[in-house]
């Protein structure tokens, strides 16, 4: 089994992937935040240094780009070829409403003459060699565009496809669809990869019972959650509070170097604890407190008191 870790803006960039990589097992893929192409402009700091290879190393990384400009896609994959990547994948699954009101992400799937028409320019431009993959919601409006959809992914020379089993509307709420997913599966002629709430080796099991055919998942939220997920799924075992706490420490200490400012540190490590406080039993009294944290020192030692909980899951 094939454990990919999703983009997620904000959270998932080069200083929480090597702690990750550092601390844990399970990953075969971590796939970046996604990328927008500008027009005349170049990376933004952000980016560069992101997909920058020095900041990557030791680590299969697959850069996502999020537009619906057939040139621009080019344009940014080769640039990305030169750095060294050897895949790049195509974001069309976000569900966000600027994103989709602009008709990328998941509101590209809803124009298919025009999504057939990029994939038709990108696979008869694209000069150095470079794989795509798609990651794609099973519609926009209605699970049921999944069969169109996979006719036009094909068509086409795809390394695989990635399928979260929501439609745009769903957002990461609603339940996932299983029935939709098992039709996509048996019509793609492409590797197929699933996503959509993996949060626990239980989720994981009834997943594989449901779908022994397939061989790879890719964990989102679950694996923020449980940076240690992806390891207890393929290894078993239990959670180990010291890897998380020094993991947890080791992306504290990365952006300390790298962001300007206790504000800015304390804000990406409260969007992780977002995500990692419901793991900590009786967590919530000292999880309101370390919101409400507006000095670094502040914050370490009640994120100490967290790491002194018991992790459940």
């Amino acid at each position: 089994m094939k454990i990919y870790a999703a983009p997620m803006e904000g959270v998932t960039g080069y200083v929480y992937r090597n702690a990750h990589r550092h601390h844990f097992r399970g990953i075969d893929t971590y796939y970046t935040p996604f990328l927008t192409p500008k027009k005349g402009k170049g990376w933004t700091s952000r980016e560069k240094n992101d997909i920058a290879p020095e900041h990557n190393q030791g680590i299969r990384v697959v850069p996502q780009i999020l537009t619906n400009q057939a040139e621009d896609f080019v344009r940014m994959a080769e640039k990305l070829a030169d750095c060294g990547y050897e895949e790049v994948n195509l974001n069309l699954g976000c569900p966000s409403g600027t994103v989709v009101a602009k008709g990328k992400g998941c509101g590209f799937l809803a124009d298919r003459d025009r999504l057939w028409r990029f994939f038709e320019y990108v696979f008869d431009h694209m000069e150095k060699g470079i794989q795509v993959s798609v990651k794609t919601r099973l519609g926009k409006d209605s699970p049921e565009e999944i069969v169109p959809l996979m006719e036009i992914y094909n068509q086409f020379p795809l390394t695989e496809v990635i399928v979260h089993a929501r439609i745009h509307k769903d957002f990461y709420k609603r339940p996932v669809n299983w029935d939709a997913f098992r039709k996509a599966f048996l019509l793609c002629r492409h590797p197929v990869c699933y996503n959509g709430d993996i949060f626990t080796a239980e989720d994981f099991r009834r997943f594989q019972e449901a779908f022994p055919e397939v061989d790879r998942v890719m964990l989102g939220r679950g694996l923020i959650a449980n940076p240690q997920l992806a390891e207890l799924l393929t290894e078993g075992g239990q959670p180990d509070k010291a890897r998380w706490k020094a993991f947890h420490d080791e992306v504290c200490r990365g952006y300390e170097e790298i962001m300007s400012g206790e504000r800015n540190v304390l804000f990406k490590m409260k969007e992780l604890w977002s995500y990692m406080l419901p793991a900590f039993e009786d967590g919530e009294k000292p999880g309101k407190k370390l919101k409400k944290a507006v000095r670094l020192s502040e914050y370490k030692v009640i994120a100490d008191t967290l790491f002194q909980h018991e992790i459940s899951f």
